[in-house]
């Protein structure tokens, strides 16, 4: 299919008579940029995210709003893409795995605790728990392990049996309390702390995003 061009309406009305479909123009913020895309209006955030913006670090999994792994933050709310119309986005700030480093190439405090804790294995549900945890932590940044076990109960993993997940919110809230001159430990930072597997090398697609899995 030869590209549209023209204005945005004379794009979308040459897009509909090629493909039969109607479309829709969808302007949002994604990871900090500013973006407009022409989609059918049946398309989802997650297929906007992944194939027409290649933002490919959020993955999908059930594709029903199970299993977390799509989880994108909608105005810092976590949310199942999957779930949600790419036109609903029209006028809003969406954050993907990719968008929470760092503009200097820091990682998100919970991507690094996910790397301290070795808190992933195939890595495949890592971004929705990543995205997940870190609204958690801007409503609750010293959690105790309840409330850790709580916060990730609506995502799924097949690999890690959950406790170094687990772990892993609570040196993530340690780290954000570190960077931001709180040092006193919360009641469980000491059992998170001792729990740390030995630093894991290569995991860093998973965590930040930045080559996603396709």
């Amino acid at each position: 299919m030869a590209k549209a061009t023209g204005s945005i309406d004379e794009q979308l009305a040459e897009l509909q008579e090629e493909t039969g479909e109607q479309h829709v123009a969808v302007t949002f913020t994604l990871n900090a940029v500013t973006q407009t895309v022409l989609l059918p209006s049946r398309t989802l955030a997650s297929d906007a995210i992944r194939h027409h913006l290649r933002q490919t670090g959020t993955h999908v999994g059930c594709e029903h709003g199970v299993c977390g792994a799509c989880t994108v933050l909608l105005d810092g709310k976590p949310v199942r893409s999957c779930l949600v119309l790419a036109a609903s986005l029209e006028g809003r700030e969406v954050t993907t795995v990719e968008g929470l480093v760092e503009p200097d190439g820091t990682l998100h405090p919970v991507q690094q605790a996910f790397i301290d804790c070795h808190g992933l294995q195939c890595g495949f549900c890592t971004p929705g728990f990543v995205t997940t945890i870190a609204a958690f932590l801007e409503e609750n940044d010293s959690p105790t392990r309840e409330e850790a076990t709580d916060a990730i109960a609506g995502n799924l993993c097949r690999c890690t049996g959950y406790q170094n997940i687990r772990a892993a919110v609570l040196r993530a809230a340690e780290i954000k309390r570190e960077r931001s001159g709180e040092f006193p430990l919360g009641e469980d930072d000491e059992s998170s702390r001792a729990s740390l597997a030995p630093r894991v090398r290569g995991t860093t697609n998973p965590v930040g995003g930045r080559a996603g899995r396709a």
